[in-house]
C-alpha cells in the first residue's frame, strides 16, 4: 500500500480534513454526546467535553503517522463540522482498510455519509492502493448499512454477537466490502 495519511479531501458539499483540538467543541456538541448517534457504535457517548479533547489529542498525535485517516467531515457552504469518518484497522497482508463513521443526527439521511465514503473508497483504491474496503455495521442501524450499499459495498456476512453497543449490549453485525476489480 502507499500510505499518505490524512490528507485534504473534497466532494461537491464536503471537505473532509484533519481534526484540531479547536474542533472539539463542534465534535461534542453536533454528534460525540449524543445518544442517539453513538447508540450502535462501539464507543460511549462523551460524557463530557474532555472526553472529546482526549480524543483529539490523540489522533492530532497520530497525524503524524503516513498509516492513520482519520477525517472530519465538513460542509463547504457552512464550514461547519458535522462528523467524521476514518479508517479503524488496516489489514498490510491484504491490503485491506476498514471504514468506520459517524454523522450528526441534523444530518442523517441527507447524502453525506454515503458522499464522504464514496470519496474515501476513490481515495483508497486510486492513491494509497488498497485491494479491498471493508465496513460493517449493527444490524439494528439499518440506515448505516444503506450508506454501504449505495457505495456498492456488497454484504459478505452477519455474525451474531460480534461487537459490543457504547450501552454494552452485545448486537448483531453486518459486514459489507467492496474489491479493487469492482469499483
Amino acid at each position: 500500500m502507499n500510505h499518505l495519511g490524512t490528507t485534504q479531501l473534497q466532494t461537491n458539499r464536503l471537505l473532509l480534513r484533519r481534526l484540531s483540538l479547536d474542533d472539539a467543541t463542534s465534535m461534542f456538541n453536533n454528534w460525540a454526546s449524543d445518544p442517539c448517534v453513538t447508540k450502535h457504535l462501539t464507543w460511549p457517548t462523551h460524557k463530557n467535553i474532555d472526553v472529546t479533547i482526549t480524543i483529539l489529542k490523540e489522533w492530532v498525535d497520530n497525524y503524524k503517522y503516513n498509516n492513520f485517516y482519520q477525517w472530519g467531515i465538513v460542509l463547504k457552504e457552512s464550514n461547519e463540522l458535522i462528523g467524521s469518518i476514518s479508517v479503524v484497522s488496516i489489514d498490510e497482508n491484504n491490503k485491506e482498510v476498514e471504514i468506520g463513521y459517524c454523522l450528526s443526527r441534523a444530518w442523517w439521511n441527507k447524502g453525506i455519509t454515503t458522499e464522504a465514503l464514496a470519496k474515501l473508497i476513490q481515495f483508497f483504491f486510486e492513491e494509497v492502493k488498497v485491494d479491498k474496503i471493508v465496513a460493517k455495521h449493527d444490524i439494528n442501524n439499518p440506515a448505516s448499512g444503506k450508506v454501504m450499499i449505495k457505495n456498492n459495498m456488497k454484504h459478505e456476512k452477519t455474525l451474531s454477537n460480534a461487537a459490543t453497543t457504547s450501552n454494552n449490549e452485545l448486537c448483531d453485525v453486518a459486514y459489507y466490502s467492496i474489491i479493487k476489480s469492482n469499483y
